[in-house]
């Protein structure tokens, strides 16, 4: 099945508002990104706008592209950036990674763009993508001929501020993000900095991009597990299963359960404790993409 498309994400997000599935001045924890191409009016000063408008459009595209992919929700077109939220109006409890994933992708796809603008004699872009996470009050406000999923918060101005001091070309967070992406993404510290409206200065980490861990259980092993009790039932039928397999016997186990009872704990003690000498190869499923093939 091919991967959804970003129009079809956004207007679930669309849905999701017109459903009420986010109650007006509802508090909620989100992601916040703001992303902008850096020197954009410099860049266009001396150009007719539909060639400026050609330059520009197709960056912001890939912006939004990359916003969607990770099911996030474009708030705001800026003209030369977007603002763009995850974890509302549709909830996703790892919304701070979806973020940098998509702040990743970002920048990826445009230092693409960008190599082809050269070659094509034109001046090359570079954008500026700032993120932060924090509780906000949702609401929706009327234009008259729509309304705007609007979320109102310090925490949306400290994304803001970390786009402005993002070094060109690359990922600024602070350190509330920090905490929970840590291990995920490959991070640098940038110090601490001042920032207006916060009196004082907030460390913030330049996103340099992906970490070694994947998974919530990997994150949890890295600061040390709790004893492993129970499971004695299930983890006999895999040590079977095992067996049957060293024998020559092909084995297919499938651990089917609701989420959080401990599937990946099992797999994990099981890999520990009954798979010696044996190549173990993993592929892990991923929250975002559910339309992807596996």
């Amino acid at each position: 099945m091919p991967e959804r498309d970003a129009p079809a994400q956004q207007l679930r997000a669309a849905a999701e508002l017109r459903d009420n599935s986010v109650t007006d001045g509802e508090r909620k924890t989100i992601t916040a990104l703001f992303a902008d191409i850096k020197g954009s009016m410099e860049l266009i000063e001396d150009l007719d706008p539909e060639e400026a408008r050609a330059i520009v459009d197709p960056a912001l595209r890939l912006m939004m592209e990359a916003v969607h992919r990770y099911e996030g929700f474009v708030a705001q077109s800026t003209g030369d950036g977007i603002f763009a939220l995850f974890g509302a109006p549709v909830a996703h409890e790892d919304h701070p990674q979806r973020a940098l994933y998509a702040a990743l992708r970002m920048q990826e796809e445009i230092r693409r763009y960008s190599d082809r603008l050269r070659t094509e004699g034109r001046q090359p872009l570079q954008a500026r993508v700032g993120v932060n996470t924090g509780e906000v009050v949702m609401r929706s406000v009327s234009t008259g001929e729509h309304a705007e999923y609007v979320p109102v918060g310090h925490a949306t101005s400290l994304a803001a501020r970390m786009q402005v001091l993002a070094p060109i070309g690359s990922i600024a967070i602070t350190a509330t993000t920090q905490r929970l992406v840590e291990g995920y993404f490959a991070l640098k510290a940038l110090g601490p900095t001042k920032v207006k409206g916060v009196s004082e200065p907030i460390n913030v980490f330049e996103v340099t991009g992906l970490g070694p861990l994947r998974t919530r259980l990997q994150r949890s092993a890295g600061r040390g597990l709790s004893k492993f009790v129970g499971r004695q039932a299930e983890m006999e039928s895999l040590k079977r299963a095992a067996e049957q397999a060293k024998a020559g016997h092909g084995q297919i186990v499938a651990a089917m359960a609701e989420a959080g009872v401990g599937k990946s704990r099992l797999f994990y003690e099981f890999k520990a404790t009954s798979l010696s000498g044996c190549l173990i190869l993993e592929a892990y499923s991923l929250s975002h993409g559910r339309g992807s093939p596996y």
